[in-house]
């Protein structure tokens, strides 16, 4: 069996969608003749933490440790709160505080390309023996955070190993970025860096299309789209009796769905019964200006702030709703963002509701998938009209789901095609 060695900063406890990828991926390896040895950090700073998913990680697997030097101990000095808050990816847009702009500087200047660099010196010295004594071929290294493939570029300058870089986000295109208060200097680091990484592996996974497309362009290497999926097999639950819009995960700032809000507020005005009926969910950290939106709707009355839920909870949440939400910033550089969010969705095969930027890689394949309809976040009049239609299914209890083709995005089947890459 080949060994291969996964490189990683989000593992149980960890909570949120990054943990999932390749917690999934060491499950199924094993079984395409590919045994992962997995090194993470001993005491992380998650953000989000869930304690059930630490019974999913397989007894077989050997997971490495070593301890991490973390900047958000000290930075918290200043304000915990807002230290924390950053650290989870809410950036404030509008009138940031003097105390976020020097803590989105510090972060964006001082600590490239993030702020786990301190673990990349120690994690090459210490797995210099692990790759001798485990006689590791192959290492993966998996970012965000980005730092984790400079431990893989070390490696790979000293030993003749082959280097697969996944990236479950890109880097310097990717949203935030901009927001991170970059000089000129440091803007022209991280695009040196990335383009290092990119051209002196030896393969690169992305998880969408035009990421493949856009790394393309820098590098000449193999680049193979694999996508975040579903596992779980899941239990018929009861719908629930209200009609409920549910979106799971972070809501950030950029992703704010105003025309949505818009389109809630005119049918409640409209339309009694939909206005009796209606409840919004937002499961996981809510950005401030999201929830002053929904207050300045008249909406915070239909809206029930779940606040971070375990994953069985998601699951479960993700199968009652009537319907299901998925948001994406209103911008050309998100249009390749996939939410592993997603493919649960698909699992969970309730209607789904997207909204994001056109040609939206993630919208084109609820289209594609016969999963829902995706809507432009201007679009008021669409989306008013796609909610009534969902309303009025729900209201004579046929508001269902007829996906097709969603099989694919099995963690087993993406497992399948990753060992094959390897």
């Amino acid at each position: 069996m080949r060994k291969i060695l996964v490189i990683a900063y989000y593992w149980p406890p960890a909570g949120g969608p990054g943990v999932q990828r390749w917690l999934k991926f060491v499950k199924y390896l094993p079984e395409f003749g590919v045994e992962p040895i997995v090194y993470v950090p001993e005491n992380p700073s998650y953000p989000i933490v869930d304690e059930k998913l630490v019974s999913e990680v397989p007894d077989s697997i050997k997971i490495l440790k070593q301890p991490i030097k973390e900047p958000y101990g000290w930075a918290s000095l200043l304000s915990k709160k807002k230290t924390k808050t950053i650290s989870s990816g809410i950036i404030k847009e509008k009138d940031p505080s003097f105390t976020e702009k020097v803590l989105l500087w510090i972060r964006g200047n001082f600590f490239i390309p993030d702020a786990r660099k301190l673990w990349v010196k120690p994690s090459i010295s210490y797995l210099a023996k692990v790759i001798a004594d485990e006689g590791i071929q192959t290492i993966v290294t998996t970012g965000p955070p980005h730092s984790l493939h400079l431990i893989g570029l070390g490696l790979k300058k000293k030993y003749n190993i082959q280097w697969i870089a996944d990236f479950r986000d890109p880097w310097t295109s990717i949203g935030y970025h901009k927001k991170l208060r970059l000089t000129e200097s440091s803007r022209l680091k991280h695009e040196a860096l990335e383009k290092s990484v990119l051209v002196k592996a030896d393969k690169i996974i992305v998880t969408s299309k035009i990421t493949k497309t856009e790394f393309g362009a820098i590098t000449p290497k193999p680049i193979k789209v694999i996508t975040n999926g579903f596992d779980d097999e899941l239990k018929p639950v009861e719908l629930d009796s209200k009609f409920t819009i549910s979106h799971i995960g972070s809501l950030l700032t950029g992703r704010n769905p105003l025309g949505l809000w818009q389109a809630l507020r005119e049918l409640i005005a409209e339309n009694e019964t939909f206005k009796n009926a209606l409840r919004v969910q937002l499961a996981g950290v809510v950005g401030e200006e999201v929830l002053q939106s929904i207050k300045d709707h008249g909406l915070t009355d239909y809206v029930k702030q779940l606040g971070y839920l375990s994953h069985d909870k998601v699951l479960e949440t993700q199968q009652k709703s009537q319907l299901l939400l998925l948001l994406e910033i209103d911008s050309d550089e998100t249009k390749g963002i996939i939410p592993g969010k997603l493919f649960e969705y698909f699992n969970a095969k309730r209607p789904i509701l997207a909204i994001g930027p056109k040609g939206w890689e993630a919208g084109a394949m609820v289209a594609q998938h016969k999963a829902g309809h995706m809507c432009l976040h201007t679009d008021v009049a669409t989306l008013k009209n796609v909610l009534l239609d969902a309303f009025h299914h729900y209201q004579k209890g046929t508001l269902v789901c007829h996906s097709e083709g969603v099989e694919r995005y099995h963690r087993k089947a993406l497992t399948e095609s990753l060992a094959k890459f390897i």
